[in-house]
């Protein structure tokens, strides 16, 4: 199985706590997720966070074929850092950490994320050609959000 790694940083203008309370809330995803991956919240978003929370969710990634994903937010140290991992969806391993730190003038937000997709090794060619670009897409997306609605870091 090969593992690949997604690491992205990005300062925001606003205090940890305030981004926290966005990035904990399920009910945003849709709002950092790009229009076309048609992504729709299935389960109850509007609990607050903690480990073993179910999140389920479908997903359009590839000409309207949707799928289903579902999460579990496994680690919560509110307002440091939480930890979700897919149990199923269209990846065979999905580990998300999201971290966040005070910096002069506001927040660093954090990203690692590793993944693995199903049937090795012919998934190699899809990750170069889709599946990396799509996941620069989704991230570049998000940054864009959250620079408009919430300034980058003075």
């Amino acid at each position: 199985m090969k593992l690949y790694k997604l690491h992205k940083k990005q300062e925001l203008g606003i205090t940890k706590e305030e981004a926290w309370e966005f990035f904990s809330n399920p009910g945003n995803l849709p709002l950092i997720t790009p229009p076309w991956l048609d992504f729709r919240i299935t389960s109850d978003e509007n609990s607050e966070m903690y480990p073993g929370m179910i999140v389920t969710y479908t997903v359009s990634p590839f000409l309207n074929f949707r799928m289903r994903w579902v999460t579990e937010i496994t680690h919560v140290k509110e307002p440091e850092y939480f930890v979700d991992e897919q149990r199923f969806g269209p990846y065979k391993f999905w580990h998300h950490q999201h971290k966040f730190t005070d910096i002069p003038g506001g927040v660093l937000v954090e990203d690692l994320v590793h993944y693995a997709l199903p049937f090795d090794p012919i998934s190699r060619i899809a990750n170069e050609l889709i599946v990396k670009n799509q996941l620069k897409e989704i991230f570049d997306f998000r940054r864009e959000y959250l620079e408009t609605t919430y300034g980058t870091q003075d």
